[in-house]
């Protein structure tokens, strides 16, 4: 039996999964969810057994259950094979008493690579028939871009706009926008933040005269950011399969607790390891890190979610976030599906910039949610330390878990910290953070003076950057972000 998707806020759609990654996000603003994640769900056991592969055709066959097996089979062998350079997909590894689960190992070097190599795939199995073309339309704070563009990058039918916050990126970040490759693909500076330019992706996709526009020219707005649930569904996969390679190298017993120590800011990444969670993963606590833009490490400590406060510029600079749009999921599920508090709370958020989940939901969060903070003192000095004492050279969001981690008592329960990007993709900031003097370095200097020191290997999509031909220079104000989308739209698709 199907089981079908609707909005956080209302149950007045239902959708198949094919037809939810199609739309991206719901017509009202709400996040497309299911109501029972649990029901149905593959065996402990089960999810043990294989490969990462194997794992992922469970995942994605349970919550994505409108795709017949022989579609999700191909999705996985398409998505996960020689693009990722480890065989494990997402390795653990050990760093000290605990264990860091490496997510990076994909064409673009970060986490997302995860479900934006599995994304595509989904739509493209989703489209056959539809006969529309797709404008995938995606706010970054660094990552997501460049993941998204890489996998759609001449995709038949399908085009890519991103939009990243001008100057708030690193500069291989930039770099690995600016020089995409494909035809269907556009990039563009914003003069804001990454809560400016996501505010409007959402206000795109809710505009309904250039939603009609397009339609007349047989084009659909959709997302790769992780408001799609085709993005969110995908990242599950690892959280059961770094339980079980602890479980296969003997380091735990199947029905152990574990805790997992995220860093996010968007809240997706986290919100996968609760759906894990909610599918029998024997989870414990979900730690989730902040860096100084701790606008989660309040809302879990108070209740509280209050986005006036200022705006940091860090070094983790994907995680510089005070909008986290995946938290909206989460109390849908905290509240048993109560689509109306959901509403209430969003439309506070938007008109007051702040709002208090009752205490009954609040109690819900603790029992799962633990949550801390590292400024970007504390998070040199982790990747510092870390390196001195393990041998183990992190990049700055991960070091933000690592410090969160370190920073709780130890007490015998396996503890797993997510690991989001190379350490190349920041090689100046952890350079620097070595204690090694960067002025006048540029970031490929710092690059090649980063593998001196620690000898660790450079990813090639990495280093091959500094050869590649910059194809994109556009900014554009927040307000004409609607314009560039449907000029996009012309060139690419019509």
């Amino acid at each position: 039996m199907t089981t079908f998707y609707h909005s956080t806020r209302s149950r007045n759609e239902s959708l198949t999964s094919k037809q939810a990654i199609l739309e991206g996000i719901a017509p009202d603003g709400g996040l497309f969810v299911r109501d029972d994640v649990a029901e149905g769900a593959p065996s402990l056991e089960s999810l043990l057994a294989g490969t990462y592969q194997d794992r992922a055709r469970l995942v994605l066959g349970h919550l994505l259950d409108d795709f017949t097996a022989e579609e999700i089979s191909g999705c996985v062998d398409a998505a996960y094979g020689p693009n990722f350079d480890s065989p494990a997909v997402t390795p653990v590894v050990p760093c000290g008493d605990d264990w860091t689960l490496e997510l990076w190992h994909g064409p673009t070097s970060a986490f997302k690579d995860i479900a934006l190599q599995m994304l595509p795939q989904l739509m493209r199995v989703s489209r056959e028939g539809d006969g529309r073309g797709v404008m995938i339309v995606t706010a970054t704070s660094g990552d997501t871009g460049k993941a998204a563009l890489e996998g759609f990058a001449d995709v038949a039918g399908t085009g890519v706009t991103v939009f990243y916050p001008h100057g708030k990126v690193s500069d291989v970040q930039r770099l690995q926008m600016a020089t995409q490759r494909g035809e269907n693909v556009a990039v563009c500076a914003i003069e804001g933040n990454f809560d400016d330019a996501q505010t409007q992706v959402k206000r795109i996709f809710a505009d309904a005269a250039l939603r009609d526009r397009l339609a007349e020219k047989n084009v659909v707005l959709s997302s790769a950011n992780s408001i799609n649930v085709g993005r969110l569904v995908p990242q599950v996969t690892y959280y059961f399969d770094a339980y079980a390679q602890l479980v296969a190298a003997g380091k735990l017993k199947s029905g152990d607790a574990i805790d997992f120590c995220v860093p996010t800011g968007n809240f997706g990444d986290v919100l996968a390891g609760y759906y894990a969670k909610l599918m029998g993963l024997p989870v414990r606590k979900l730690i989730v890190a902040s860096n100084a833009n701790d606008v989660l490490t309040d809302f879990i400590a108070t209740g509280t979610y209050d986005r006036r406060r200022p705006f940091h510029k860090t070094i983790s600079p994907s995680m510089d976030i005070l909008v986290s749009s995946n938290l909206e999921r989460l109390l849908f599920y905290l509240s048993d599906g109560d689509c109306e508090l959901v509403s209430s709370l969003m439309k506070d958020l938007a008109e007051q910039g702040f709002y208090t989940v009752p205490e009954h939901v609040l109690e819900r969060l603790h029992e799962t949610f633990e949550c801390g903070r590292a400024d970007d003192t504390a998070t040199r000095e982790t990747i510092r330390e870390t390196w001195e004492r393990h041998g183990v050279i992190l990049d700055p969001h991960t070091a933000v878990a690592r410090h969160v981690l370190e920073a709780r008592p130890a007490d015998g329960v396996a503890r797993v910290c997510l690991s989001t990007a190379s350490p190349y993709k920041f090689s100046a900031d952890v350079l620097a953070a070595l204690g090694h003097d960067t002025t006048d370095m540029d970031g490929f200097e710092c690059m090649d003076a980063l593998f001196e020191v620690t000898g660790a290997k450079v990813p090639e999509a990495l280093s091959a950057l500094r050869d590649a031909q910059e194809r994109f220079s556009d900014v554009v104000s927040v307000p004409e972000m609607s314009g560039y989308v449907e000029d996009a739209a012309a060139r690419i698709l019509v």
